[in-house]
């Protein structure tokens, strides 16, 4: 048996992650391989921590005038604003315990929207950047797709280029759901297994973005403990499928023709559970080749292929996500890691 499948089984035994303590990273050191090497500022946000705490964050996103907006779930402030030196420019709350994911719509009007999914209660909402609801999607009990022995928690949100909405249930059951832009149940995709040769289902659907890459859009969904990416055409028929034996992925971020993800767990030498504390940053480029590892291991390929990837520096506990900003700066959100604001990491060369 070949480490990565023995890596993705030993995956799927485990119960939970396993924790282990990690030291503070330098500032100013330099993480990542090649072309994709950046100088890392763990004080990168000037945010006063007694009057805008975090628990989490968990997403960022860049606006079209240059302002990024950070999803925490600290109920007292689940958006906060910055500039890209890291100054605070404001904040707003939805009042979500379990604001989850964080994405981004540009309409043909030319005005942006976030979509904001909250996984404790199920909602997910469109506000406009200013924090106002202007629509919330029916729960998929309601809307004809669950029974109510199924169970929704839904864990990210993405818009097609044709305005329809795709929800990943990644706490839940597993389904991406899609709906209308009007709101309206469409259909569902996806749905559980534990098994690598499903393809295109899931364990853990954790994230979801739009792939613009090629010929023709195509969503693309995280199955987080499997170690994968999944790609679906818009109306959820599978395309194709990645393995990244020791990662164990967040939502895809999308940037030029760059694939990026933060690494929430990983793995030890020859313990192949996953482990908390064992983040790191993940690049692939558009033929779906790992070029870069910041705070993990030199991407190794053997006979075509990708040989098990694991942290190498200590820098990250647990990254939840990964902003690219116009600039091919990186920010790095981080889960459960001591409540840290984002890490900024500077692209060199």
């Amino acid at each position: 048996m070949s480490n990565s499948r023995r890596a993705f089984i030993g995956a799927l035994a485990a119960p939970a992650a396993f924790t282990q303590s990690k030291s503070q990273p330098m500032k100013g050191q330099t993480l990542g391989h090649g072309e994709f090497r950046y100088r890392i500022d763990t004080n990168w946000s000037k945010a006063d921590a007694s009057l805008f705490p975090v628990r989490d964050c968990h997403e960022m996103v860049q606006v079209a005038d240059g302002r990024l907006f950070l999803l925490t779930n600290h109920k007292q402030n689940n958006i906060l604003i910055y500039d890209t030196n890291g100054k605070l420019q404001g904040s707003w709350t939805l009042g979500f315990n379990g604001a989850h994911g964080l994405s981004l719509n540009q309409e043909q009007s030319g005005k942006e929207f976030l979509y904001i999914t909250d996984t404790g209660t199920g909602r997910v909402v469109k506000t406009k950047l200013e924090g106002q609801i202007v629509l919330e999607l029916q729960h998929p009990e309601k809307a004809g797709a669950y029974t109510v022995r199924d169970i929704y928690s839904p864990t990210e949100t993405v818009v097609g280029p044709n305005g329809d909405i795709y929800v990943a249930d990644g706490y839940g059951s597993q389904w991406i759901l899609r709906y209308d832009s009007a709101g309206k149940y469409l259909s569902k995709f996806g749905g559980k297994s534990s098994q690598p040769i499903s393809k295109g289902k899931f364990l853990q659907a954790h994230g979801v973005a739009i792939d613009t890459r090629g010929p023709q859009p195509l969503v693309l969904c995280t199955a987080r403990i499997r170690n994968e990416f999944h790609w679906f055409n818009l109306d959820g028929v599978h395309q194709r499928t990645v393995y990244l034996p020791g990662a164990y992925m967040s939502r895809p971020v999308l940037a030029g023709k760059y694939l990026y993800s933060g690494v929430c767990f990983g793995m030890f030498p020859n313990d192949f559970r996953m482990w908390q504390n064992r983040g790191f940053v993940t690049i692939l480029d558009d033929k779906d080749r790992v070029v870069s590892n910041p705070g993990g291991q030199p991407p190794t390929y053997k006979e075509g292929q990708l040989q098990v990837m694991m942290q190498d520096q200590p820098v990250f506990k647990n990254c939840h996500d990964v902003c690219v900003d116009k600039q091919g700066d990186l920010y790095v959100c981080q889960w459960n890691s001591g409540q840290v604001y984002p890490y900024k990491l500077h692209r060199e060369g």
